[in-house]
């Protein structure tokens, strides 16, 4: 997760001020929602359960950077391997 730039709000999600968000690398490669592997969904309903898995980007290390949003709108990224396990990035 990325803690530098982001705010973590009362329903555990790390966003940053605006809901903007900052692309941290530029070797992060767009892919669709459904290639994530089951191992970072199952990350993701366990420690976000309120989110929508909108957009998610991998890297050449398996590393997957994941857009995530609640009802009302706001956004945040989280960053995790293929195993589900969350990074710092």
């Amino acid at each position: 997760m990325n803690a530098q730039d982001a705010l973590l709000s009362e329903n555990g999600i790390l966003h940053n001020p605006g809901n903007e968000i900052g692309v941290v690398a530029d070797d992060f490669k767009e892919i669709s929602v459904s290639e994530v592997p089951q191992a970072v969904s199952i990350a993701i309903s366990k420690n976000f359960p309120m989110a929508n898995l909108d957009k998610a980007y991998i890297n050449e290390e398996k590393q997957y950077k994941l857009v995530l949003s609640l009802e009302d709108g706001t956004q945040g990224t989280v960053y995790a391997d293929e195993d589900g396990n969350w990074i710092d990035m």
